[in-house]
């Protein structure tokens, strides 16, 4: 009996143990993160995580980490399918300086939803003056692989290279970013779109705000939405304030632009030697609606008033004119 005994001892104490340490193991379908938050808690609702880097790795794939409260939570790197919320009505920041704030590198079936964040790049004016202390963030979002990013709600801003960043790092790889309702501010440039390796960015743009700054000499200084070699980019109902473009499409790039609006912009669309880009139902108010040496394709209701001229890209479609 006391063997018997001694033996349902030892087992009961194995499984304490092991129901003990369980949960140390585990990964929960949804995460939490707050300014006042410890990396070495659990992330769950009352006992929440400080950075987004240290509830990932506690978080199921496909599942969610949400912030409770303000605060800023890091620099992060996503190789899964994830949603990162921050909350309605508060300050979830990432502020980077001297790399990216996050990069996309989730697998080829991966959906990434990136949501109510604030990216600080630290950049105070574009070229960075000298009374600018620090070194500014590169790239607010970089997406180098994945099956599609979301972007909804985010304001992104002072970053040296790009805001955003699409440049597939697998060849033949597609990438889908879907932007909405999002402002991107005071970057260098806000969207950049290329095929990296021999694949291609396709890039959608609905109901977002490109903001750019001025150079000592009252210029505008930063570039809006580049498509590049490999880029397929789609803007609506959009604005571009203050840049020295507002959307440009580069050799090997597509770019449409439809129902937005420009003003203060050096070129509002401009076009490189040999490439096209479409336009339709737009309001241009300064400078060259389109710029560049390129061709522009119309559907007849692109509408240019204050100080705006048409620019010097050939426009052209079936003969039509800008109203």
């Amino acid at each position: 009996m006391r063997k018997i005994a001694l033996a349902l001892a030892i087992l009961g104490t194995t499984l304490v143990s092991a129901l003990y340490t369980a949960p140390a193991h585990a990964q929960a379908t949804r995460t939490w993160v707050s300014g006042v938050g410890d990396d070495a808690n659990p992330c769950s609702r009352t006992a929440p995580c400080k950075t987004f880097a240290g509830a990932i790795s506690k978080t199921l794939a496909g599942g969610e980490i949400d912030a409770l409260d303000p605060g800023g939570f890091g620099a992060l790197t996503i190789t899964k399918p994830i949603t990162l919320d921050g909350g309605g009505g508060q300050v979830a920041s990432i502020l980077v300086a001297g790399t990216n704030g996050i990069t996309v590198a989730a697998g080829s079936g991966d959906t990434v939803i990136l949501r109510n964040l604030r990216f600080d790049g630290l950049l105070c004016s574009s070229p960075q003056a000298s009374g600018c202390t620090g070194s500014p963030g590169l790239t607010g979002i970089s997406f180098l692989s994945g099956a599609q990013l979301v972007i909804d709600n985010c304001d992104i801003f002072g970053f040296n290279t790009n805001g955003i960043s699409v440049a597939p790092n697998t060849s033949g790889a597609i990438l889908f970013l879907e932007m909405r309702n999002t402002t991107l501010r005071n970057n260098t440039n806000a969207i950049s779109a290329t095929k990296g390796s021999g694949a291609a960015g396709v890039v959608e743009v609905y109901n977002s705000s490109f903001v750019g700054g001025t150079a000592s000499a009252g210029v505008p200084s930063n570039g809006g939405i580049t498509a590049g070699s490999g880029g397929i980019v789609t803007v609506a109902n959009s604005n571009f304030q203050d840049l020295s473009y507002g959307a440009q499409v580069q050799s090997g790039g597509t770019l449409n632009v439809d129902s937005s609006l420009f003003a203060g912009t050096t070129s509002g669309i401009l076009t490189a030697s040999g490439t096209t880009a479409s336009a339709s139902n737009n309001s241009f108010y300064s400078g060259a609606a389109f710029g560049g040496s390129g061709t522009v394709n119309t559907a007849n209701n692109n509408k240019i008033g204050g100080t705006a001229t048409v620019g010097s890209a050939t426009v052209n479609s079936s003969g039509v004119t800008i109203k």
